[in-house]
């Protein structure tokens, strides 16, 4: 039987938990959100970009590594037990975003407003929030 959070790990000082249950699983996600859509923000501008952005700019490889992370965030989804057409959905954000994202100067401008990770983490909150209420947290 799994226990939930009991070891955690602590990639860039965060303690994100290593177990198998939804609680975990979802706070893991949240973090590879976090890290892809909002790590940093652009002085000047009222605005936070992550790693897709930034990692995008690479031609090619760039956006093949950050859908990569992206993909992994729809195995934790299938993981939680999502529906297929969820997942499918959750597939074709992270698809899009690779595909569009790869356009030389567009693609960059693209990664910018299309953020497939935070719409896949929406999708995802909203499942959990459904089949396991006690996890429901409130966006600020």
């Amino acid at each position: 039987m799994d226990q939930p959070n009991r070891t955690k790990a602590r990639p860039m000082g965060i303690d994100l938990p290593i177990g198998s249950d939804p609680a975990s699983v979802r706070r893991r996600i949240e973090a590879m959100e976090q890290l892809l859509e909002s790590s940093f923000a652009l002085p000047g501008v009222d605005r936070r970009i992550g790693l897709d952005s930034l990692v995008g700019l690479v031609p090619v490889v760039g956006d093949f590594v950050t859908a990569a992370m992206g993909m992994w965030i729809v195995w934790e989804a299938k993981n939680l037990g999502l529906p297929k057409w969820k997942l499918m959905q959750m597939t074709g954000n992270v698809a899009f975003d690779t595909a569009v994202g790869s356009i030389p100067v567009l693609g960059d401008a693209f990664d910018f407003l299309f953020r497939s990770n935070s719409r896949n983490l929406k999708m995802v909150r909203r499942h959990l929030d459904k089949h396991y209420p006690a996890l429901r947290t409130i966006d600020g």
